[in-house]
């Protein structure tokens, strides 16, 4: 019998992870992979694989002689179809799989196809390297473990398709081919053909495309989006991503998290059965960087930061004196029951503010009475010590730690210390999800690169009304309507409310150092369409790679995109970026270069700092 033959005289019936007691007699027909084969006593048994799972076939010779026969050559990977009838296996129960219960009789026996022998073995955990892995993408992804990545992000999609439609959202594509306008991350740049010496750039976002869809009247809009960014990679970066891209006219900030909130508790609801509580909680920036000290903070435990710097002002510490009277902070981290961490803990993290610009990190054990162990507690005035501990809350048995330093340094390094404590003490638990929006973001940051404020957002970003007058005169203190939603510490969702007026536009502009002439050139389109009856509008984008590795629980995004990019920008699967013809860069009107000296400015990896004015703008994109 052919394959062709097979397939229309036996149509599948069942995924291999579907049959159950209540199917025992039926006539079925199963396809997939042989998972593995064994052979007892003159029975051929085979774990017959698909994406749904596995179900035991059992090839006898008196079932089905020629069947029986073909089994004995089926190797791992052969990809077969089977026809047989379901039958109890009896007291032989696999537990440990769904379908364990019963197996397969076989009477027909189809191969579809042989294979060689894999490189790696196709399960669950394996320690093959990811390079060899990545080479052979189309293998790594049978394995059930990334399969059900994937059936999961299917899901999300379905969810989050479902509820914005039910919301009123219409879905619009953007295009991906746009003019290059300047932000925080570099573009990829795509030579035209057709315009000699012209460039497209691949689109970062839909920011202002969806803008303009408000301004065109379409009130809602949402579309499941690839993006693009020419960026040094890691764990939880590609240079192409997807986000679920979301704008609203006639809204302000709660409208819009709303619609945000709504959309996550139906993608838990559909993917993990769990209910997640709403409204989610919500903090200012400055509230989150005083407490936790990063503007993404995990909830899923305690340890929050203090602020000791007026405790410490004069403490006859001159360590800390010095940096307080320079401007700077000293911060604090109380650790209940620190009898937990040894000596060594204590010294290893010592050091643990280096990699972040701090000069180290001071620790005090608090003793009975209130005195504190440690080499510079005989520096302390009784009366500073006093008040450090009162406002840390110290007793007996705490661990004090200190980081003092430039309010950024000191902030990030104890917020990094929180979540390395809170590992090494097991003090985050598992299988909660802990949401919080995160608003009132600064609108403007200094780069010590381009020694100017740039947007800590984007330069569409609308200052709070209270905020506008300082505009023109303390720009540094202007507060932004944006926010972020953090999920389990992580960043998921990052937007804002844009400005809709273009006087206001125009200051913010001019509180970058853009002038008319360069925002003109840049951003053209935008500002003519400001002039026609914008609507007030605001949205959000979500990180759905993000927001899957983390439902999925995995490891690294590259677990949750089919065919991701190594960290160095590269598919090892088909070999790209590859090189192309004289000819075709002819074609493009693009000559043929020679590679740069290793250091200079286009060699690669050497870092391409963008001119002031494309910097000034930083993100263009709402997913930060």
């Amino acid at each position: 019998m052919s394959t062709a033959e097979f397939l229309r005289e036996h149509p599948r019936t069942h995924s291999c992870g579907a049959l159950r007691d209540s199917d025992i007699g039926k006539d079925v027909v199963l396809c997939g992979w042989v998972h593995n084969r064994r052979d007892h006593g003159g029975i051929v048994f085979v774990d017959l694989r698909d994406r749904e799972g596995l179900t035991q076939v059992a090839f006898r010779p008196d079932s089905c002689p020629a069947a029986h026969a073909l089994a004995g050559d089926l190797r791992s990977e052969f990809c077969i179809g089977v026809h047989g009838k379901v039958i109890s296996r009896g007291t032989n129960v696999n537990p440990k799989m769904p379908t364990g219960a019963v197996e397969v009789d076989a009477r027909h026996l189809e191969l579809f196809s042989r294979s060689d022998t894999p490189p790696f073995q196709i399960e669950g955990a394996i320690d093959t390297s990811e390079p060899v892995r990545l080479k052979h993408r189309y293998l790594d992804l049978r394995r059930p473990a990334l399969q059900r990545n994937f059936l999961t992000r299917s899901r999300c999609y379905e969810a989050s398709r479902r509820f914005l439609h039910g919301a009123g959202f219409t879905e619009v594509e953007t295009p991906f081919m746009v003019k290059y306008t300047p932000g925080g991350a570099r573009n990829f740049l795509v030579p035209s053909r057709l315009n000699p010496g012209r460039f497209y750039a691949l689109a970062e976002s839909p920011q202002l495309f969806k803008q303009l869809l408000m301004m065109a009247g379409f009130d809602r809009y949402f579309q499941v989006v690839r993006c693009f960014r020419d960026e040094d990679l890691r764990g939880d970066r590609q240079p192409e991503f997807t986000q679920v891209d979301i704008e609203a006219s006639f809204v302000n900030e709660e409208d819009v998290q709303a619609v945000v909130e709504g959309m996550m508790a139906e993608i838990w609801r559909t993917v993990l059965g769990v209910e997640v509580p709403r409204p989610f909680p919500r903090l200012s920036y400055d509230e989150a960087m005083a407490r936790y000290g990063v503007d993404k903070p995990d909830l899923r435990f305690g340890l929050e930061l203090c602020d000791v710097t007026e405790a410490t002002r004069v403490s006859g510490f001159r360590v800390f004196e010095q940096v307080v009277a320079a401007g700077g902070i000293v911060k604090g981290l109380r650790v209940p029951e620190g009898q937990r961490l040894s000596r060594k803990d204590l010294d290893t993290l010592a050091d643990f503010g280096k990699p972040f610009g701090a000069k180290g990190i001071a620790f005090a054990r608090v003793q009975e009475g209130g005195a504190w162990q440690a080499p510079f507690a005989k520096n302390f005035t009784p009366e500073a010590l006093a008040a450090t501990s009162a406002a840390m809350g110290a007793v007996p048995g705490d661990v004090l730690f200190f980081c003092a330093d430039k309010a950024k340094v000191a902030n990030t390094v104890m917020g990094a210390l929180r979540l390395e404590l809170g590992r090494r003490l097991g003090l985050i638990p598992a299988g909660q999800w802990k949401f919080v929006w995160i608003n009132e973001f600064p609108l403007f940051e200094w780069s010590d690169e381009e020694k100017s404020l740039v947007a800590a957002h984007h330069p569409f970003t609308a200052p709070k009304p209270e905020h506008l007058g300082l505009l023109e005169t303390d720009p540094a203190r202007v507060h932004a309507r944006a926010y972020d939603l953090v999920l389990n510490g992580n960043e998921v969702a990052g937007g804002s409310i844009r400005i809709h007026q273009t006087e206001v536009q125009a200051r913010v502009f001019k509180a970058l150092g853009l002038s008319d002439e360069e925002a003109r050139a840049k951003f053209g389109f935008l500002l003519d369409a400001l002039r026609y009856g914008p609507p007030p509008h605001g949205g959000i984008a979500a990180g759905l790679d993000r927001l899957v590795m983390l439902v999925c629980g995995a490891e690294s995004l590259r677990d949750v995109i089919a065919f991701p990019k190594t960290q160095k920008g590269t598919d090892l699967l088909t070999d790209a970026p590859g090189e192309v013809s004289a000819r075709q860069l002819a074609e493009l009107h693009v000559r043929a270069i020679e590679p740069a000296a290793p250091g200079s400015p286009a060699a690669p990896g050497s870092p391409a700092a963008p001119a002031a004015a494309d910097a000034a703008t930083a993100k263009s994109g709402d997913a930060r």
